[in-house]
């Protein structure tokens, strides 16, 4: 690799990271001004938690329609095009946010910039994993996830700072700046070699073998984890503080600002030991395992205090953060003609596996409680998690130059 590709290949790493820092500052937003922006458009206090519940129920959905579009057009016009055209449809949805005046609306919006949000991880990590070397790719990736985790950081601060409808605001404006950035970045050389190739971006092929089928769902059951972490155990900080004679003292800013600077650590630490180990598959075990016995013990704790809840927070977001060895097995496992649809996909449905588990909540809160609930659904998705990684390939050396036949 001559030192011009170097150069060019880490600016693109740049750019995805910038990217992808936008994209987790706008998915958080809402988790931090839930209840001000809510309250704001005059949703009853009895109201906040199933209102909530609808509208990030709405942005999952529109992330997984978004994954399935986005991913199809980066594998049949290109990985750029899903990279300008995503974000220009998350920062207009968020310019309109601020000015929302009913539920119906929010909703609707959130949907929208859910779809364009669905665009920006996958695009981004199909770029760096076709430009980098194959010893590279998980520095690239790391670096691209540990920089946008910190996006959920500065959503927190800018949430609690400034008014919900301002935060909207900024957010709108920061996707539009980095528009401007995107001009520097090249077309992957992968993508146009393989251009011609005839099932590109084509969702029935990728369900045509037994064996692509498996390592599809195996790589979204493996990260599921990490999304009940983030969507229920810090979204919903304040009622599981509540349940834990805490009253209103734990929120859900602070519980995302915590975990998230738990999540930066995690992510570089988890991106090493796959680097160090030589494998991928060794990094999900360890941080599969242990966030689950950090989350048991938090969740079943009998006594609690403020101080020992913040703590807790950043160890769970610490160990659920394998978010950048997901994210590079999703496109490391398949051929180039599929890689930007599976790329795009995987984390959404990661993502979107929230709506099921939100809706299993809302039923069972009332009947057994938040921690109960909580509780089962970690077990649960915790073996799943760690069934489904016995069923991946092991890619930390695997060339990125072959199709899917």
């Amino acid at each position: 690799m001559s030192k011009n590709a170097q150069k060019t290949a880490w600016i693109l790493v740049i750019v995805a990271a910038l990217g992808y820092f936008v994209d987790v500052f706008d998915i958080l937003l809402f988790a931090v001004i839930r209840t001000t922006s809510l309250k704001g458009i005059g949703v009853p206090d009895a109201e906040l938690l199933n209102v909530g519940v609808r509208i990030i129920n709405s942005q999952l959905i529109g992330m997984l329609v978004g994954g399935i579009l986005c991913g199809v057009l980066g594998d049949k016009k290109g990985r750029l095009s899903v990279l300008f055209g995503s974000i220009l449809l998350y920062s207009t949805a968020n310019f309109f946010n601020a000015y929302v005046t009913t539920v119906d609306q929010y909703v609707w919006l959130r949907f929208i910039a859910g779809v364009g949000l669905a665009g920006e991880l996958g695009a981004g990590v199909t770029l760096v994993t076709e430009t980098l070397p194959q010893n590279l790719r998980g520095i690239g990736t790391m670096i691209i996830s540990t920089v946008g985790v910190a996006g959920g950081l500065v959503a927190a601060l800018v949430g609690k700072l400034m008014p919900w409808s301002t935060a909207y605001i900024i957010a709108g404006c920061m996707g539009l700046a980095l528009l401007f950035l995107r001009f520097s970045v090249r077309e992957s050389e992968l993508f146009k070699k393989h251009s011609s190739h005839p099932s590109r971006g084509n969702l029935l092929h990728l369900f045509s073998s037994g064996a692509r089928t498996k390592k599809f769902f195996a790589s979204v059951l493996s990260g599921v984890p990490i999304y009940f972490v983030l969507a229920i155990v810090v979204t919903f900080a304040p009622e599981i503080g509540a349940a834990k004679g805490l009253g209103k003292s734990l929120t859900a800013g602070d519980a995302i600002f915590y975990s998230y600077v738990g999540f930066i650590a995690g992510d570089m630490l988890s991106g090493l030991i796959s680097q160090w180990a030589k494998s991928r598959k060794t990094a999900l075990y360890l941080f599969i395992f242990l966030n689950a016995i950090v989350c048991y013990l938090f969740l079943g704790s009998r006594s609690m205090t403020l101080d020992l809840a913040h703590w807790y927070y950043l160890v769970i977001g610490t160990f659920s953060g394998y978010w950048a060895v997901i994210v590079t097995v999703g496109a490391e496992q398949f051929g180039t003609n599929l890689r930007a649809t599976t790329s795009t996909i995987i984390p959404n449905l990661i993502r979107a596996s929230v709506v099921p588990i939100n809706l299993l909540m809302k039923q069972y809160i009332p009947e057994i409680g938040i921690i109960s609930v909580c509780l089962i659904t970690l077990v649960f998705v915790s073996i799943l998690a760690l069934m489904a990684t016995t069923q991946l390939d092991e890619t930390f050396s695997k060339h990125m130059d072959f199709v899917e036949s």
